[in-house]
């Protein structure tokens, strides 16, 4: 069983976690022998958190209970209270999974959080725009391993923009290896332009008996 730990706080922006907690979560266009996934809620404390767009969320489990291995993600989301100190303990959990080789997913302000800790100094990665995060972090050393895309995958670290939630969310996805390659293209290119000759082709990757499961 392969565990995705997302991590919640309040302002927690709720888009940027959207398509990939339904995707991992509904195993709607999982291929055959995709791995078995779980997925788990977890923070600083057992309290409620509300999210940027008002929906309560009560954790699963506390940062204590991670377990860091090769069956084992970190999804770290975007909010506005990062800098609260009672998330360093997550961070530091981070650099464990990196150190480790399990997979890390940041975007919009968590890559903030671990461009303080220096956790982006010496691996590719992006945010919010070429010079964001030397303004928001007087810290942050790693201006050459920055690559201004919405989201860059650099061995078992995956960062995004506030803007770059589609493709960061195909990238965790391929990195899991639970959708067949073309399943994921066609996938990616339906959500990213609207066309319905995606969608029918992304229908015509799936097996014949999952063709009548929903898009919405």
């Amino acid at each position: 069983m392969f565990t995705i730990y997302i991590y919640i706080l309040d302002t927690l922006a709720d888009w940027e976690m959207g398509h990939v907690i339904s995707e991992l979560n509904s195993r709607r266009f999982f291929k055959k022998e995709a791995q078995q996934l779980t997925i788990k809620t977890v923070s600083y404390s057992k309290e409620p958190i509300t999210t940027m767009g008002g929906v309560t969320i009560i954790p699963d489990c506390l940062v204590d209970d991670i377990t860091t291995n090769e069956t084992s993600m970190l999804l770290l989301p975007g909010a506005d209270t990062w800098n609260d100190p009672k998330h360093q303990a997550i961070i530091e959990k981070a650099a464990e999974f990196l150190s480790a080789g399990s997979i890390v997913g940041a975007i919009c302000g968590a890559t903030v959080a671990l461009a303080s800790s220096g956790l982006l100094d010496n691996r590719s990665h992006t945010s919010n725009g070429a010079g964001f995060l030397e303004m928001v972090s007087p810290s942050y050393k790693g201006t050459s391993f920055y690559i201004d895309e919405a989201s860059v995958a650099d061995n078992n670290l995956i960062t995004a923009s506030s803007t770059g939630a589609l493709l960061w969310t195909r990238q965790i996805i391929e990195q899991l290896d639970v959708f067949q390659s073309d399943t994921l293209e066609y996938w990616y290119q339906y959500f990213s332009t609207g066309k319905a000759e995606h969608f029918f082709a992304l229908m015509h990757t799936l097996p014949i008996n999952d063709e009548s499961k929903s898009i919405s």
